[in-house]
Formats: C-alpha cells, structure tokens, sequence
C-alpha cells in the first residue's frame, strides 16, 4: 500500500501515489457540492447563494488546518526519507499539539464572531438568515476537519495514499445518502446539508484515526516519544505556520474576492457558488498532483538525493501542464451543460454569468497547475516562506485587479473573471525565475546518487 518514492522511475512512482490523493481529494469536494447540487435543485438560488458562499469560508477555515497539517506532514517526509524513526514520531507528537490546540481555539472564534464575519462578506439580507444557519452547524465538523487532514497527511508522508481516499469514498456517499435524507426527505432545508456534512466528516475523521492506530503499529508513539522539546516543536511551528500562512492568505483572497462578487447581488452570487464548484472539480487534480510531489521532493530532500529531485520537477511540469490544457479544453466546450448541473435552465441569468466565469478562468488553468508545483517544492526543501510570497504575488495582484477592473464600466464582472489566470501568471513566473536561479543552493549537494529512470 506504501510507495517507494525515493527510486524506481519517477513518473510512474509519482502518478501512483499521486491518483489516490487525487481521488480522494474529489471525494472530499463532493461534501458542499452534494449540498450544493442538492439544495440547488430541491430548495431554491437564495438557499444556493447561502450554502455556496459558506462554502467559501469554510474553505478558508479548512486552509488554516490544512495547511498545519501540510507542513507538518513536510517534516514526516524528510523524517521518513531520512530514515529517522524516532524523530517522526516526536515530530507526530508535537505537530498533533499544535494543531489540535489551533482547531479548538479557531472553533470557539468561528462560534463566537458568527455575525461579524457575515458583515465582512457582505452577506445581502435575503440570503443572510439561511446562511447563518447553515454555518452555525457546520462549524460544528471543524473538530472533524482537524483529525483528518493531520492523520491523512500523516499517512501520506510515509507513501500511504489509499487508506484515506478509502475513508473519504465511504465519508462521501454518506454525506449524500444523508443529504437526500435531510434536505428531500425530511425538507430541513440547508439545516439538513449542514447535519449531513458534519455527520459525514466526523466518519472520515474518527476512523481514519482508529485505523491508523490499529493498522500501523510503527506510528503508534511510546511514553518516551510524549516529552516535550522545544527544538522538535520549533521546527515543527516554523514549517507548519508558514504553509498555514501561504495557505490561509490564499483563501482569505478568495475570501475578498467573494465579499466583492457578493455586491453584486443574488443572482451573480448563485453562478460564482455554482461555477466555483465546477473550478474546483476542474483544477483539483493538479492541486493534489502537486501535493504528491512535494511529499516526492520532501522525501528524496531527506535522501539527500537532489539529482531526482530535479528530474521530477521537470517531469511534473510537462505532466501538470498537459493535463491542464485537456481540462480547460473540456471546460470550455462544455461550460453550458456543466453549470445545468448545479443550476435549473430556466435560472439563465446565472447560467449565462457561471458559463462567462469558467470561459474565462477555465482557460488558463495550466497556470495554477504550474502553482501548486512550486508550492510544494519551495514547502519540501524547507523554504516555505517562498510560497507565502508567490501566493501574495499570486492572491494580491488578483484581488487588487478584481477591484479595479470590475469598476470598470464596460468590464463589470468580468473585470473579477479576468484577475485570476493575470495573478496565476505573475507567481507562476516569479517562482521558476527563483527556481533557476537558485537550483543549487535549494538543495543538499553532498550526495547528488542516480536520480532514478523518468519513465
């Protein structure tokens, strides 16, 4: 079930441990879309607009422990690549610490700011009693949210990619045999997705918990491993809170991206719930795929084997660019039929608002495929800094465009469409002409050992 990642050809390694991450991750989306597409069809476009803007924030409040958990899971590679037993399992101790104390402090925040976060997104009133109640429920799988990220990235950093895709598959047809139930059933509305989506998430989290206990003994921590030491939980925070950071500057981008598209009232709301979640079905692969390699180069970072490393960037590039431009081909052709999914024919202003969305952005997902690349490189060779830079160049140019071009007159929205590939370019640039420049001192040198077929 493990991959060997640090030799064997490297394509063929990287796209096996990459599909599982990949499939599950598509699992996972399917959380809010079932929501998404059920309350949609069943309920109404206020209901809509309220589940999907939730979905927004909740995707931001994921990011903060997500990105914990992915830098955490950084130093596992290394660990593991290393192989230094005892120091993953001190590095497992510390990082659950830490990010289980973040997850219990953000939830009572979420709890305790419910209203003024609402404000910040400028939520319009017709939508507001809906999806406040929503979120109040949600946030209640926040807990949830915690134990499976940490215990998944865990796993992944040791070459385990299927068992959480395994939980995520059960976890998923819950959450929608749970939203039928609820929403169609019972009619409880957008109440009734909310208490799917936690009850789901709670599955996923407590038995990936329970299985890797049960199932890998060699991550179980003995009483010595539970001692406290500064030096383990420095590098620990420092690795973790940086990807947290370039993580959660990300969302909350995105984040004021949908406080600006919310201005623009109900209808453009709807369409960017909607085509947002075809966005992220979309672009979702290269995202995981670049989550696959950076456990690559964190691995072989801690093989001291510098010279595969350099092998697979080239080899993920062509391999993301590729499949990229093949997505944005389907998108494109088929933006029409794809946002029917989530929205009634006869709703064709929002229809026609999504399809211009995906049009637009959907043509240039290469770039954010070449992204995510680079973060999880610069978060594998210990610079994670970097990242946060890339995502500022990245986030900041398209909220500051997202401002200025929808003021335009003749632009409108499509000022907020048009933003996105423009910061995905500028990052994308600034992040390869770093990676040529300073390719040798990013990685170790003293042992520079075959670095393994490509094919």
């Amino acid at each position: 079930m493990n991959v060997e990642l640090t030799q064997g050809p490297i394509f063929r390694r990287l796209i096996r441990f990459a599909l599982p991450l990949m499939l599950g991750n598509l699992l996972q989306q399917l959380y809010n879309v079932a929501d998404t597409l059920i309350v949609g069809r069943f309920v109404g476009s206020d209901a809509l607009a309220a589940v999907g803007s939730a979905y927004t924030l909740m995707t931001f409040l994921t990011s903060v422990l997500l990105g914990l958990s992915m830098g955490s899971g950084a130093v596992f590679s290394i660990r593991y690549g290393e192989g230094d037993q005892e120091g993953l399992k001190a590095g497992i101790f510390h990082s659950f610490l830490l990010i289980g104390a973040v997850a219990a402090v953000m939830n009572f925040i979420v709890f305790l700011f419910i209203d003024p976060i609402m404000g910040l997104l400028q939520v319009p009133s017709d939508v507001y009693p809906l999806m406040r109640e929503y979120l109040w429920i949600i946030f209640a799988g926040i807990p949830a949210v915690f134990l499976y990220n940490y215990f998944a990235s865990l796993l992944r950093a040791v070459g385990n990619s299927v068992t959480p895709l395994i939980f995520l598959a059960v976890s998923a047809l819950l959450n929608i045999g749970l939203d039928l139930l609820f929403v169609v059933g019972f009619q409880w509305s957008v109440a009734g997705a909310a208490f799917a989506t936690v009850l789901s998430q709670y599955v996923s989290g407590a038995g990936i918990v329970i299985y890797t206990m049960a199932r890998f003994p060699e991550l179980r921590l003995q009483r010595r491993h539970l001692r406290f030491r500064s030096s383990v939980m420095k590098e620990i925070a420092n690795l973790s809170f940086l990807t947290c950071i370039q993580q959660s500057v990300m969302n909350f981008g995105i984040l004021m991206v949908q406080g600006l598209v919310n201005s623009f009232g109900s209808v453009i709301m709807a369409a960017f719930a909607a085509a947002v979640k075809i966005d992220s079905f979309a672009y979702l692969p290269v995202q995981d795929f670049g989550n696959a390699f950076s456990t690559f180069v964190a691995q072989n970072y801690g093989a001291r084997k510098p010279g595969r490393v350099f092998a697979g960037f080239r080899c993920a590039v062509l391999t993301s660019v590729l499949f990229s431009l093949g997505v944005s081909a389907v998108v494109f052709l088929f933006a029409r039929p794809l946002m029917h999914i989530f929205v009634d024919h006869s709703e064709t202003a929002i229809v026609a608002a999504g399809v211009e969305y995906l049009r637009v952005e959907g043509s240039f997902y290469w770039g954010i495929g070449i992204l995510f690349l680079l973060y999880g490189f610069y978060r594998a060779v210990k610079k994670p800094m970097m990242s946060i830079v890339l995502t500022v160049i990245s986030l900041g140019l398209r909220v500051a465009l997202a401002y200025t071009l929808s003021s335009v007159p003749f632009l409108g929205v499509t000022g907020i469409w048009m933003s996105v590939p423009i910061g995905w370019a500028a990052a994308d640039l600034t992040g390869l002409l770093c990676y040529l420049r300073c390719r040798k001192t990013l990685l170790p040198e003293e042992n520079s050992r075959s670095s393994g077929t490509v094919s």
